[in-house]
């Protein structure tokens, strides 16, 4: 298994496939009725500071800095 890095690194176009939240409960469910679970691949389609904009099956999420930097994966080629 490769290094996990946090969605607020990668660039826009770039792939991930979510691994770890680091967080409670709230902030797992919380994303998970987003549609961001855990194995899925999501893509960065937006920055704006130090948020960004992921897709994910054709769903749009804005992730403030603070959800972004708690999200962990792996880089998808």
């Amino acid at each position: 298994m490769s290094d996990l890095i946090p969605v607020s690194e990668l660039g826009v176009g770039q792939r991930m496939c979510l691994r770890r939240v680091v967080g409670g409960q709230r902030l797992q469910r919380r994303l998970l009725a987003l549609g961001l679970n855990l194995g899925g691949e999501i893509e960065v389609v937006q920055r704006r500071g130090g948020g960004v904009v992921v897709a994910r099956d054709g769903n749009r999420v804005a992730l403030g800095v603070g959800v972004a930097h708690k999200l962990l994966g792996e880089r998808v080629a």
